[in-house]
């Protein structure tokens, strides 16, 4: 910790020269910088597309209409710091301490906002479909007030825990922990809110199944494929971070460093896979097509509420 310390002083009062890249390129960091390249470069557009063109929102409700944007949102601010680690990856980290925690915090952020709005989303088709429950703007205004803050605290580990560390000829700004037991306290809050936030989007996307499959005039293969990729996407691109999650606190309990070491490498191929649910979220939720649920009740005769 010592030695982070003094890089991390250093690195701040250091001279306009060493602000310059490294003359030799990281040959390992290629293939997973041309990988973020294509993430930024079909995701941005697709993101921006969503908040400017708003395709098919007259036809959401406003809570949708909220959560669509504040995904499409999320996922332009996670992805719109690609460059800054595509050029790490090449070249190590240049830019500074501050900010090395700044970005991070920021993708903290922005990854945690995506994956718990995709769970309000979740939980609101739900509600909506199987209760038809309703929010009233006032309600949506003071609940995201809420997910912001919530985001916000859940975030603060990637600020304290990022540090810049030297490797080689290159630094790279990573997560360093003061202790095991400060590494496996994140380690264990990441993983449970990970699998819980799986856990409601499946409960929740099981019960819509099953209710939109109970009526006839909504049973349909579009539907059924709209409701099978959200969930099969979430879960594909989420589950290796979280495998990778459960292994590392195994590893740390066991005082394994080998292994730690290892795995540590291998979150950030998982932690790549997340990248991808940012591009593919415009597509799930802003350019596909609608789910239904006729309204059985009395004073709607055969109504449909059209719901995302």
């Amino acid at each position: 910790m010592e030695q982070l310390n003094l890089t991390a002083v250093s690195s701040n009062i250091s001279s306009s020269y060493e602000l310059l890249p490294s003359p030799s390129m990281n040959s390992r960091g290629v293939l997973p910088a041309v990988i973020l390249s294509l993430y930024f470069l079909l995701g941005v557009p697709g993101n921006i597309a969503v908040i400017i063109l708003k395709p098919n929102f007259q036809q959401l409700s406003s809570m949708t209409q909220s959560l669509v944007l504040n995904l499409a949102v999320s996922d332009l601010l996670c992805l719109l710091t690609l460059p800054l680690w595509i050029y790490s990856l090449l070249y190590g980290w240049i830019f500074g301490l501050l900010a090395c925690k700044t970005i991070a915090y920021l993708i903290s952020c922005s990854l945690c906002g995506s994956s718990l709005t995709v769970v309000l989303l979740s939980f609101q088709r739900y509600m909506l479909v199987v209760h038809q429950q309703f929010y009233n703007q006032k309600k949506i205004r003071l609940l995201f007030v809420l997910f912001w803050l919530v985001v916000m605290i859940l975030s603060i580990p990637a600020l304290v825990d990022h540090q810049l560390t030297p490797d080689q000829e290159w630094v790279h700004c990573k997560p360093q922990f003061s202790s095991r037991t400060q590494k496996l306290a994140v380690l264990l809050t990441e993983t449970l809110g990970g699998f819980a936030s799986c856990f409601i989007v499946a409960f929740s996307y099981i019960q819509l199944y099953r209710k939109v499959n109970r009526a006839a005039f909504f049973n349909n293969p579009q539907t059924s494929r709209l409701v099978t990729s959200i969930v099969i996407v979430f879960f594909v691109l989420w589950i290796p971070y979280l495998t990778v999650n459960v292994l590392r606190v195994g590893a740390t309990a066991l005082h394994d460093e080998r292994l730690e070491k290892h795995l540590a490498e291998l979150r950030y191929i998982a932690l790549e896979l997340t990248f991808i649910n940012s591009c593919l979220n415009p597509v799930l939720y802003g350019f596909t097509s609608h789910i239904c649920k006729c309204v059985n009740h009395q004073n709607q005769r055969g109504g449909c509420v059209m719901v995302r």
